[in-house]
């Protein structure tokens, strides 16, 4: 990675004795946040995989950045340096021959490295995320406008005796095209319907449970009608008989 570009061509090292104008020099240097921003774009440049990180190159990359930066005089970071030291210990530690184990993901020493990578790259991604949200100020800006307040004064209009007639005709004539006859079902007495079961039982002899119902009158009358048998037995005026399991239920009067 040259550290300048004079005059279109790319300087790899630094002049000792020749003197190029400051207009002459450009020189280009990636500012990073911190040390693992500076790995990750050495990684993404690469088309690397995180959780395959070839330790050696990036390790080198990474020195070679330092260096660059201690050349130029500027001021490291303490973060930088601890990072090149983690970078070395974990280049160590995957030079010494390891015991096989099972699980070879929790034994490699690149695994908390990879970890705080991926969280910082969450991270990273949310904020270029929020910071490409329109924000007030930079993309968008509140306007304020004032309404002028005018006043208009309308006269009410003039309206003939006549014309209101019609409309009422009109409206009343609208109004009898939606009428309606309405029919209301007669509501079934539970009181005559228990004075209905009364005479038709007998208390000499028994008769069909089912005999006291009639299927024409729907739901809502053999609904009343088992109400209404219910209502006598509660009051002891009849009586219900069943021989057997699952055999006819019959029902007779009390004497009495």
């Amino acid at each position: 990675m040259p550290f300048a570009v004079v005059l279109g061509e790319p300087q790899f090292n630094l002049p000792k004795d020749l003197y190029i104008p400051p207009d002459a020099l450009e020189v280009f240097l990636d500012a990073f946040e911190g040390p693992l921003d500076l790995l990750l774009y050495l990684i993404r440049r690469q088309n690397l995989d995180v959780l395959d990180i070839p330790i050696f190159d990036i390790t080198r990359q990474y020195m070679e950045y330092i260096d660059l930066m201690q050349d130029m005089r500027l001021e490291l970071a303490a973060e930088y340096l601890v990072m090149a030291a983690m970078l070395a210990e974990i280049k160590s530690r995957m030079l010494l021959p390891r015991a096989p184990v099972e699980d070879d993901e929790e034994h490699d020493p690149r695994a908390e490295l990879i970890r705080r990578l991926q969280e910082y790259e969450r991270f990273k991604q949310a904020a270029e995320d929020i910071s490409e949200l329109p924000q007030l100020g930079r993309d968008v800006f509140p306007t304020q406008v004032e309404v002028p307040h005018k006043h208009i004064e309308q006269a009410p209009p003039d309206v003939d005796l006549q014309e209101v007639l019609l409309a009422l005709r009109e409206v009343m004539h609208r109004a009898d095209m939606f009428t309606s006859h309405q029919i209301a079902a007669e509501p079934l007495s539970m009181r005559e319907r228990m004075s209905r079961v009364l005479e038709t039982v007998s208390s000499d002899k028994f008769s069909l449970f089912t005999d006291l119902f009639d299927i024409a009158e729907g739901r809502q009358g053999v609904v009343v009608t088992f109400m209404a048998v219910l209502e006598l037995i509660k009051q002891q005026l009849i009586e219900l008989v069943q021989a057997e399991a699952f055999a006819p239920i019959h029902v007779r009067g009390r004497g009495g």
